[in-house]
């Protein structure tokens, strides 16, 4: 790989225990594309009397190898990221409220090489308990095998090799993983495609995307001198919170469009309105009543942190709302 002239390490402090600078690596905090498979398990286990054994240990093999894929995928950002310079800049001494453990690379506390080895020890292992689901998978749709190899393969292009995020499709690429891994599961269980579980997964895949583009306003200046190519990095700050805007509006729009066509229950739309409630404090946290004309308009970072928030509430809400349909007859 060609790259620029990386800083030194920044060595922590406090140094950690190597487990835990390989959590870091893998993000093992930041947990919110995992819940993809209780999105998955509740709409695919009713009636309860079909959900057989095959049925749950399909999904507990393909949720433990999404861990281990993810886990790659992070860590190849992270080695990207020290490579190019971006980590250094985006938790140097300029952002003080940020913590540079969380970047072991930069920290110092793991080396390229025991980087480079858990990254692709991951994705192997990763890449092995989804060939597992799928053989004891009770049904293997043609589309849903290449969708799961697709969504292996693009995960680990993501900052790494062709490098997604880097050429302008960092925003598709996050909601679109989520989608991946509803319904992508969904399919092995229920042996089909459903509208519904689609647009579930697109709400779901809204949840990263929306915390994503918060953290991608606050590393703009990172981001455009190593040449990644986000919507943050690339229009005004104007154009970027009106990007955002349009994003947190068509989320709603996406659960509306789904009640009103009858692809999803009347009632959906309803449901899920704390989420578009949530979505309209978030970005008036992030950007203000400038949209984005200057700075000190909003707390960015603070936007972030409840995009979170509101991605876990969204997640715990369409499971409810598939609980409703299938053991209540809500339908």
């Amino acid at each position: 790989m060609t790259s620029q002239a990386v800083a030194p390490p920044r060595v922590a402090q406090r140094p950690e225990s190597k487990l835990r600078s390989y959590a870091r690596l893998g993000k093992l905090d930041v947990y919110d594309y995992y819940p993809s498979i209780v999105v998955a398990l509740s709409a695919a286990m009713f009636p309860l009397a079909r959900f057989g054994a095959d049925a749950a240990g399909t999904l507990a093999l393909f949720l433990f190898g999404e861990i281990l894929v993810v886990m790659a995928m992070v860590a190849l950002d992270d080695i990207t990221g020290y490579h190019d310079g971006s980590d250094a800049a985006n938790y140097g001494p300029d952002h003080p409220l940020r913590n540079v453990l969380r970047k072991p690379l930069v920290a110092g506390t793991l080396t390229l090489r025991e980087a480079h080895l858990f990254a692709w020890g991951c994705a192997g292992a990763g890449a092995a308990l989804w060939a597992a689901a799928v053989a004891l998978a009770p049904h293997r749709p043609g589309w849903a095998l290449i969708l799961i190899g697709a969504v292996f393969v693009i995960a680990l292009q993501y900052s790494y090799g062709v490098k997604i995020s880097y050429h302008g499709f960092q925003e598709i690429f996050l909601a679109g993983l989520g989608v991946g891994l509803v319904v992508a599961p969904y399919a092995l269980v229920a042996g089909g495609f459903s509208g519904f579980v689609l647009v579930q997964g697109v709400l779901f895949g809204c949840g990263p995307l929306l915390f994503g583009v918060y953290s991608n306003t606050n590393d703009i200046a990172g981001d455009r001198a190593v040449g990644r190519r986000t919507v943050a990095a690339s229009v005004t700050p104007r154009g970027n919170a009106l990007f955002i805007g349009l994003l947190s509006a068509g989320e709603f729009l996406v659960g509306a469009v789904a009640s009103l066509t009858g692809v999803a229950p009347w009632w959906f739309v309803l449901a899920m309105l704390p989420v578009t409630a949530l979505r309209l404090r978030q970005f008036g946290l992030g950007f203000g009543p400038g949209l984005g004309r200057g700075p000190g308009q909003g707390d960015i970072m603070r936007a972030r942190a409840l995009g979170f928030t509101v991605h876990r509430l969204s997640f715990v809400l369409l499971v409810g709302v598939n609980i409703a349909i299938g053991a209540g007859g809500w339908g």
